[in-house]
């Protein structure tokens, strides 16, 4: 064996990391666009396709995670540490899983997704998810380094204000509602979309420790 062929069995397969992230990262995206949509379906029955497709991106982005473990596994030297891409790896895959709680709950405990609040929490959901994306996307180079920053700066505020509706909505929600039912239906989807910005920020950190250590 030579050592052009040695050094190219050590040297790092950046390429399909970065590929396979990028490829999370729409997913994560088009999941917080697509929520968007739902809450803004006031039929049930026209939701449920919706619903649906939000599931087949979960699905989707399963894929591409298990894709992401099966490379971390069999590849001797990565693009920055192990630890980070797993733990970035979980991070983005648990903003879709948490997307898809939220839309499958709306349906799930038939409840009319018309409501400041829900249309607020998915707003920003969406926000976070574009801005985890633009963050992603500026691993491969690390050249815009201030636009990173900025993606990054961005998930926090809306996680900031996501707690901020999340406890407005929940004082509310007691306030107005005597079913308590309603109450418990409401909250478990109130606190579904909270914790899907609560993981943009965990993506974010994460991104944010891999700059940190790289740049």
């Amino acid at each position: 064996m030579g050592l052009n062929t040695i050094g190219s069995f050590f040297m790092p397969k950046n390429k399909i990391f970065y590929e396979l992230f990028e490829q999370v990262a729409d997913t994560v995206e088009e999941m917080g666009e697509q929520l968007k949509k739902v809450v803004a379906e006031p039929d049930r029955d026209k939701r449920a396709p919706l619903i649906k497709y939000v599931e087949d991106l979960e699905h989707k982005n399963d894929d591409h995670t298990h894709k992401l473990f099966t490379e971390l596994g069999r590849n001797f030297i990565t693009p920055f540490d192990r630890e980070d891409i797993h733990y970035l790896a979980t991070a983005l895959d648990d903003i879709c899983d948490l997307i898809y709680s939220s839309a499958k709950k709306i349906n799930f405990y038939n409840i009319n997704p018309n409501d400041t609040g829900i249309q607020k929490m998915a707003d920003l959901i969406a926000q976070g998810c574009s801005e985890i994306k633009v963050a992603v996307y500026g691993l491969r180079d690390m050249n815009n380094l201030r636009r990173m920053t900025e993606a990054l700066v961005k998930v926090n505020s809306v996680e900031n204000q996501a707690d901020d509706v999340f406890d407005m909505c929940i004082e509310r929600l007691f306030e107005t509602e005597d079913d308590a039912k309603e109450v418990i239906k409401k909250r478990e989807i109130y606190q579904a979309m909270e914790i899907a910005t609560d993981k943009c920020e965990d993506a974010a950190n994460v991104i944010e420790s891999i700059i940190i250590k790289y740049s």
